[in-house]
């Protein structure tokens, strides 16, 4: 697995950032992931579906690693994400033995990546301003999407801050 410096890292996080807006653009809500290889090539980038599809198994980073295809391995791999992997998407990474995550921001929203870290992933939050105000704004406009997108039940709305 190639180390990858902050800028390299940010490059990654522009793929994931393109499908974030591409998603908003349909309607969906705006996560974006990418998966890299060991050397540092596109293995496949995606964007939440959940909306878009009518499938909630459809997230960021499920898209971006069904895109890759089949792997023989996904050691050395890295994740990249706009948005902290919820569970459902950490446990993806923790299963398939991808060794890094690079996430945007963990502002709006606080999932897996700590536990990650813990069981030996290389994590790296960026505290990318652009992701974080694009979910930011996204959560003021769209609570109720985004309650359902985190599995907040109805009534029990949620501003995204954690």
């Amino acid at each position: 697995m190639i180390a990858i410096d902050d800028a390299t890292a940010r490059a990654w996080l522009a793929t994931a950032v393109g499908e974030a807006r591409a998603g908003l653009g349909e309607g969906g809500i705006p996560i974006g992931g990418a998966l890299y290889s060991a050397d540092g090539v596109l293995l496949g980038s995606g964007h939440n579906r959940r909306v878009q599809d009518d499938d909630p198994s459809v997230h960021g980073e499920t898209d971006a690693f069904r895109r890759a295809g089949r792997q023989s391995t996904y050691a050395g791999t890295t994740m990249v994400t706009t948005l902290s992997p919820c569970w459902y998407c950490s446990g993806l990474v923790r299963q398939f033995g991808i060794s890094r995550v690079v996430v945007g921001e963990a502002t709006t929203f606080v999932g897996g990546h700590e536990w990650l870290a813990e069981n030996g992933v290389e994590v790296l939050v960026l505290d990318d301003p652009e992701c974080v105000q694009m979910m930011t704004d996204f959560i003021a406009a769209r609570p109720d999407l985004w309650n359902e997108d985190i599995g907040v039940p109805s009534g029990d709305e949620q501003d995204g801050s954690s």
